[in-house]
């Protein structure tokens, strides 16, 4: 493609342009300039290839700092880093690169013959899935579906057309390096026309435009286990974004989100659930009965003069331990409610109730008005 043309002007978007932004307006000028959409335009083909480049180049973080840095000179044949090159020290992506080039990688490999680098595994991929309360509890076998890059057919993610491979790159030699003079230092760096794979596509795939991948939607089956919370995350090997020209997938990471419940809260393996109940049950005692998520019918006992705020539990009622044994408690917070409404008689029976109340029978209320009486005591002395 034409050095003189700029990548975002190419793909019509703005230097500042998220990856939403940037995808997106590949997809749409890649579905405009496909080769199987304009068959014999070759003007429609140069462009599709040149905005699949542009793509490829402004996606990758690396590569796209080394672009809005040094712009087409730092992925043409000849420029910045080719052999014998000037010295620039902005042909260097960060510290690492000089590091490598001086101590080898990892500091101790060889450093003079380069090498070329390693296939570039696919990006990890995550999901987001909302499920219900029960569903955390009991598990569910559920199916997604998800948009994700994957090996292009036609061209078995290799990036080049079927019957056409790939030849040594000229400007490293095949070692997926180049070296450039950096004082008395002799540096290397990533090939930036072969990205350090040592060989070029001789002839790009039509479909994928040499990049090994496309973009299709995927049915998938998840097993979520009995106990999930919120912020678990379960793992698909395999199942993220196709490596560039058949490199290994990424991988596939589900995070769960549990819905509102209508009547019980989460606390870890913990149930909570608030019942409000009447103040002559309160006084008198009784029991309450609780349908639990296990489908069983808990009946929780209620000791006579309990008051708001007390908490009773249910053991073995609660949610089951993720990938473990055992299951977590109910804990019913009792509510007291005093009743509205009352009924002339029941205003009669209420009032000859309070006439025979003793401090004994409300100790809290006694214990409030003492101290109340005693603060006051001090204040007026």
């Amino acid at each position: 493609m034409s050095a003189e043309v700029d990548f975002y002007e190419l793909l019509e978007v703005t230097r500042d342009a998220d990856d939403g932004t940037l995808k997106s307006a590949y997809r749409k000028l890649a579905m405009r300039f496909h080769p199987d959409k304009n068959p014999g335009c070759h003007e429609s083909e140069a462009k599709f290839k040149s905005i699949s480049q542009a793509y490829e180049c402004l996606k990758d973080p690396q590569k796209r700092a080394a672009y809005d840095r040094f712009g087409h000179e730092a992925y043409q044949n000849g420029g910045m880093g080719a052999a014998g090159g000037g010295a620039g020290a902005g042909g260097f992506s960060d510290i690492g690169d000089i590091f490598e080039s001086i101590f080898g990688n990892g500091f101790g490999g060889a450093g003079t013959g380069g090498g070329r680098q390693q296939a570039r595994r696919g990006a990890d991929l995550r999901f987001d899935m909302e499920i219900s309360l029960d569903e955390a509890f009991h598990g569910k076998q559920a199916e997604i579906e998800v948009e994700v890059a994957q090996a292009c057919e036609p061209c078995d993610g290799s990036g080049a057309t079927p019957g056409t491979g790939t030849r040594r790159c000229t400007l490293c030699g095949g070692h997926g390096k180049v070296r450039t003079q950096q004082g008395f230092f002799m540096m290397e760096r990533t090939c930036p026309t072969c990205m350090g794979h040592g060989e070029v596509i001789e002839k790009p795939c039509r479909v994928c435009g040499g990049e090994g991948r496309v973009d299709r939607a995927q049915k998938l089956e998840v097993a979520v286990p009995p106990g999930v919370d919120t912020g678990t995350r379960i793992r698909l090997s395999g199942r993220g974004e196709a490596g560039p020209n058949g490199s290994p997938p990424g991988d596939l990471y589900i995070f769960l989100h549990i819905r509102r419940h209508s009547v019980f809260e989460r606390d870890g393996t913990t149930l909570v659930t608030r019942a409000p109940i009447s103040f002559t049950t309160a006084a008198l005692g009784g029991e309450i009965a609780i349908p639990g998520l296990d489908g069983e019918r808990h009946v929780v006992p209620i000791p006579a003069g309990i008051q708001s705020g007390k908490q009773l539990r249910k053991r073995g009622a609660g949610m089951p331990v993720l990938n473990g044994r055992g299951v977590g408690d109910l804990v019913v917070e009792i509510m007291v409610e005093t009743p509205t409404r009352l009924t002339p008689r029941q205003k009669e029976l209420l009032r000859e109730f309070q006439a025979g109340e003793t401090s004994e029978q409300c100790p809290q209320t006694k214990g409030f008005f003492d101290r109340l009486k005693e603060a006051w005591t001090d204040l007026t002395d």
